[in-house]
């Protein structure tokens, strides 16, 4: 039975990716409701017909009151039939009809909803642009999609579990009580007025403060997790005391906006009693008189005091209910502003994919400041060969990594143009543009997985003995089988912890080096590779890394000169432009920034005052 109601929708089904996702609230709700909409027309009717049979359970008690009045042998001979198959009602179709309500609300609509919401907003973020993440931490980013998703999850609750049946059961009571007198409706109407008005006090309030209090939220985990990511830095520095502070003004933040949140919530439960009050003194008070003056029975009276009581009980609940649908809603709002961006940095419509013959790369005119009017490239003309070896050298900031960062095609160039193979990387998939470059950057991070999970990043359909292959030919293989975590998995099943902070720095960049070999990109892309290795594995690693190049296209960035000094070609940048351009021993000759710098080195690095 569970199974049937929960599969009723494909929390994965296929669905059209769109770049623009809806910016207002409505629509971007209606936008995830789509594959949803009979489970919630069905949800909705379910909602009502419970409704109306709680409405008409109070409505008979009052006639099994007005029954009662008579003789007992009496009573049982004309109505005991009735009440025979009222009690089998009761007891058979209202559970059946409460079930099938509460399993398409609980099993069928709040498990996939919420779970639709999670993997499309997940899949909308990774398409964004590198630069989008840079822009932005990676625990607010985190904490939105994971409250988004409940918080879309309350509101469908609330309108199927709390609105639509407050709305049939306030109807219902109006019927209820028109058919017994219509006087009645005076006093309900009345307080429906003001009732109605302390609502809109309410909403109009509540949205935008709950909306603030998540915000705050997202900003607590955002400085939390920063602190946690960068916790070798916290310890090294000393700087327990000024996290604690930092984190402390944002907590502060979010106990002043729940604050906020909490006074329009007591102004309200404060409010409701006093209307309640006027509710039953209104309604039950005017039966009594009613019955008086001879014109009401004792069950217009009883279903008037039973209804007016189950009101009191029910208007909280209402209030509430709305108010956390607009609580909820401000969740949602606050979520968008990270699922609902736009994705700038798209394939284009016409993109095919990236066809490689040789791997020559052109660079035209290309200029790149991040927005700003400098920093980035300027203006650089460049053409790479075939199979031919590139060294990029140049101070800090001289526009290296923003060279690599355009052709990896994280961002757009502001100016100019980059092809490969004459085909404009812009004009081609990103995807089959990426899987024909692989990179070893400095900072080799690695995935909170296993140590196979990461090797096999760079070619998931690759076999055991390739992935072995690789990691021997990164000098990885010995180490790796040695490797065991508090979990007790060893070799390649160990996991390298967050970043793959379980391992030492030269561990590190051995597996990311296996990663890149196992991939075999004809484009090969290398910043500082060697930075995190001892002498020693440096040196062994330098055989592998010349063993990679071949037949490969390469760029290689380094500080430590030595390792491109057997470059077919050595480009020197500085201020964003390429300023000489030679072999290692043109450039020498040549008495240059590059001779400079050679002559400058320490240790193999540039000199600390030229790298800053």
């Amino acid at each position: 039975m569970f199974r049937f109601f929960e599969r009723l929708v494909d929390p994965y089904c296929p669905y059209t990716e769109t770049n623009t996702p809806p910016q207002t609230l409505w629509p971007f709700m209606l936008q995830y409701a789509r594959p949803f909409r009979k489970v919630f027309v069905w949800a909705g009717i379910m909602s009502v017909i419970v409704a109306a049979i709680e409405i008409s359970l109070i409505f008979y008690m009052g006639r099994v009151v007005d029954v009662l009045e008579g003789e007992p042998e009496t009573v049982w001979d004309t109505y005991g039939t009735e009440l025979i198959l009222v009690a089998i009602f009761i007891l058979t179709a209202r559970p059946l009809l409460q079930a099938l309500d509460v399993l398409l609300l609980n099993n069928a609509i709040l498990p996939n909803f919420g779970t639709m919401i999670r993997w499309r907003a997940h899949r909308q973020v990774l398409r964004q642009s590198v630069g989008w993440f840079e822009n932005d931490f990676a625990g607010r980013i985190a904490n939105r999609i994971m409250q988004t998703p409940p918080a879309a999850g309350e509101v469908v609750f609330q309108v199927f579990d709390a609105i639509s049946f407050s709305l049939a059961y306030l109807l219902g009571a109006a019927i209820l009580l028109s058919t017994s007198d219509p006087r009645l409706l005076i006093p309900l109407l009345g307080w429906f007025l003001l009732y109605g008005l302390l609502l809109r006090w309410t909403i109009k309030r509540v949205g935008p403060a709950s909306q603030a209090a998540s915000n705050a939220r997202s900003v607590v985990t955002g400085r939390v997790v920063d602190a946690y990511t960068n916790i070798h830095s916290v310890k090294m520095f000393a700087h327990h005391e000024q996290e604690l502070d930092y984190a402390k003004e944002a907590i502060e933040e979010t106990r002043r906006t729940f604050q906020v949140e909490m006074r329009i919530f007591t102004l309200m439960d404060v409010s409701l009693v006093l209307l309640n009050g006027v509710l039953i003194v209104g309604v039950v008070g005017w039966a009594i008189l009613l019955w008086m003056q001879g014109t009401a029975s004792v069950g217009v009276v009883a279903a008037a005091t039973a209804l007016t009581l189950r009101l009191n009980a029910m208007t909280g609940w209402i209030m509430w209910a709305l108010t956390t649908f607009f609580r909820e809603l401000g969740v949602v709002a606050e979520g968008m502003e990270t699922i609902a961006q736009p994705v700038t940095l798209t394939d284009d419509k016409h993109a095919t994919p990236l066809k490689l013959t040789d791997g020559t790369i052109e660079v035209k005119g290309l200029s790149h400041h991040y927005g700003r009017e400098s920093g980035g490239l300027d203006g650089i003309d460049l053409t790479i060969r075939r199979g031919e070896k590139i060294g990029l050298v140049g101070r800090s900031g001289a526009g290296k990594s923003t060279l690599v960062k355009l052709l990896l095609r994280f961002y757009d160039p502001e100016r100019g143009q980059i092809l490969i193979d004459g085909q404009d990387i812009t004009r081609v998939q990103q995807d089959t543009l990426r899987l024909a470059i692989g990179m070893v950057q400095q900072d080799s991070s690695l995935l909170h997985r296993s140590v196979r999970d990461n090797i096999l990043y760079g070619r998931v359909d690759a076999t055991e003995e390739d992935m072995f292959a690789a990691a021997r030919q990164a000098q990885a293989h010995e180490f790796i089988l040695d490797l065991e975590d508090p979990q007790g998995r060893r070799g390649y099943d160990a996991q390298v912890g967050e970043r793959g902070v379980k391992l030492s720095g030269g561990q590190r960049q051995r597996v990311t080096l296996a990663r890149v070999i196992l991939k075999n990109a004809p484009i090969l892309l290398l910043d500082e590779a060697t930075s995190a290795l001892d002498s020693e594995v440096e040196a062994a690693i330098q055989d592998t890394l010349y063993g990679m190049m071949k037949g490969k296209t390469v760029i290689a960035i380094a500080h430590r000169l030595s390792t491109i000094a057997q470059m077919d070609r050595i480009l020197v940048l500085d201020q964003g432009r390429i300023v000489e351009d030679g072999s290692h021993d043109a450039l020498l000759a040549q008495g240059g920034l590059y001779a400079d710098f050679w002559a400058r080195q320490s240790g193999g690095f540039l000199a600390i005052e030229e790298a800053s």
